[in-house]
């Protein structure tokens, strides 16, 4: 048991530590690709997709009736 923990300790701290940097750097260079400009603005504009030109105002309180 103590053998097979250092074994894998020691991958763990080296190999699978560069190989998790290396596919968060990929990661980041893939999201940021010159060709992928388009897709991110139309994401970047999806909270704004359905507001109108006309500001907005404060609503009216409802009216008290009587009785």
């Amino acid at each position: 048991m103590e053998t097979t923990y250092s074994i894998l300790r020691e991958f763990a701290g080296s190999w699978a530590l560069i190989a998790m940097m290396l596919f968060y750097i990929s990661a980041c260079l893939y999201a940021v690709r010159p060709s992928a400009r388009k897709a991110n603005e139309d994401a970047a504009h999806i909270p704004f997709r359905n507001d109108t030109d006309a500001p907005v105002t404060a609503q009216e309180p409802e009216a008290k009736q009587d009785g």
